[in-house]
């Protein structure tokens, strides 16, 4: 029986796909639920699970676009699966092919001390210091032969190419790709995107993670407590109080969202996905790690879907992974607002009139001044700076007297943090 295989639909608005790439040859015998390809959408890379054991056909060759539904390939599922020995031709014996004796072909006399096109030795120790292949000079010696003069006179062209390697390859954009560089380009043209800036004082983050980190990942099985959960909170705090950044525009219309769905960039192998941590405002610090933890290593292992990255309503990038000290990040439409983390620089800052050491990080938002008002873009990112700063009272309710934090009963993400359990209970203000 012969099986038609065809591209499923990975999302309701993909209408075609790209065959990445084949992991099997036409011709081979594939069994069931096995990967036979992978296939790019606008959206993400899945990969294409055989359907059924037997002997396969394609029907595509990498790089082809394929309509949601068209047949790929074909499946032979009553082909036996070959022994391990099947197919393999007995070796016939080995014949020594017959010497074949070399002539050397006695070499012309000649007149010319070099021939034509060879440099003499001066001209040749001035051709290598200014890195020019004698091939591209002509000379104007006895018989075509390179002198000190033509060297000398010899300047590099537009066609003459240095020393070492300088190939070049063609290859084709994947339709993830194109999709990314398509929506990137839209971004820059249809939003009137501006970016702000601030600084954020990162001591009291570290001074937490530093106390509570090796507590928190016994409480949690190994979990991290990273410095995402601590953003994502602050984001979702500042978004409430500047509801404006946490909209979109649709046509004539704003919608605006009393939840809060935050996009965020993580790297995969097909390059930069933005997957979503859903209803974050409702997550505490465990919560957030464990979500950003899970869709990494789904994008990882190639398995984020189109149903992981749709859907967000405001996006975190964080730069600083990679090294970056500052950067204007593109809005990820049709979202208005992306914040950017930055690397984190000890640097002397002005603290009650004396300079300090701290650890520093940029924080930089970009967003789109259609709908969001300077006075709103600003007053969000200092909420964003005010909760990074002091986080133990603005995203744990910890209470602050003058030498230490009181932990209330109504403080569960206070009780994530540290091994506290119960009410009424002090601890030392870290540090």
């Amino acid at each position: 029986m012969i099986l038609e295989m065809k591209v499923p639909s990975p999302g309701e608005s993909i209408k075609e796909v790209e065959i990445a790439t084949w992991l099997v040859k036409d011709g081979d015998y594939v069994e069931k639920d096995q990967a036979i390809a992978e296939v790019d959408s606008d959206k993400a890379t899945l990969e294409l699970p055989a359907e059924a054991s037997g002997i396969i056909t394609l029907k595509a060759e990498e790089g082809d676009a394929v309509a949601v539904g068209a047949v790929v390939c074909l499946i032979d599922t009553s082909a036996a699966k070959p022994n391990a020995t099947e197919g393999q031709k007995a070796e016939s014996p080995k014949v020594d092919a017959p010497k074949v004796e070399e002539k050397i072909a006695p070499v012309a006399a000649t007149n010319s001390t070099y021939a034509s096109g060879t440099p003499s030795p001066a001209a040749r120790k001035i051709l290598d210091e200014k890195n020019l292949p004698a091939e591209t000079i002509v000379g104007t010696g006895k018989d075509g032969r390179i002198t000190k003069e033509d060297a000398i006179n010899a300047v590099p062209s537009m066609g003459t190419s240095p020393a070492g390697n300088r190939g070049s390859e063609r290859t084709k954009l994947s339709m993830l790709r194109r999709k990314v560089a398509e929506r990137l380009v839209a971004a820059k043209n249809e939003t009137a995107m501006l970016t702000t800036f601030n600084e954020v004082n990162m001591t009291p983050i570290n001074l937490i993670r530093n106390q509570y980190k090796e507590e928190f990942k016994a409480k949690h099985g190994g979990l991290g407590l990273g410095y995402m959960s601590f953003f994502t909170k602050a984001v979702t705090r500042a978004l409430k109080l500047y509801p404006d950044v946490n909209s979109m525009i649709d046509g004539d219309y704003k919608i605006a969202y009393d939840f809060c769905d935050i996009s965020v960039a993580v790297s995969g192998p097909k390059g930069l996905m933005v997957p979503v941590v859903r209803g974050a405002e409702n997550l505490t610090f465990r919560g957030v790690e464990a979500e950003i933890k899970r869709l990494a290593i789904r994008a990882r292992d190639g398995q984020i879907t189109v149903d992981d990255m749709t859907g967000g309503t405001f996006t975190i990038s964080n730069g600083g992974v990679f090294g970056s000290m500052l950067s204007t990040p593109i809005i990820n439409p049709p979202q208005s607002g992306i914040l950017g983390m930055h690397n984190i620089i000890e640097r002397p800052i002005a603290v009650n009139g004396k300079v300090e050491i701290h650890p520093m990080m940029y924080v930089a938002l970009s967003y789109d001044h259609r709908i969001i008002d300077g006075r709103e873009s600003v007053g969000f990112l200092v909420a964003v700076k005010e909760a990074l700063e002091n986080p133990l009272e603005l995203l744990t309710n910890i209470k602050r007297d003058s030498n230490t934090f009181s932990v209330t009963m109504a403080s569960p993400v206070a009780m994530e943090l540290s091994a506290i359990t119960i009410g009424n209970k002090s601890v030392g203000k870290p540090g």
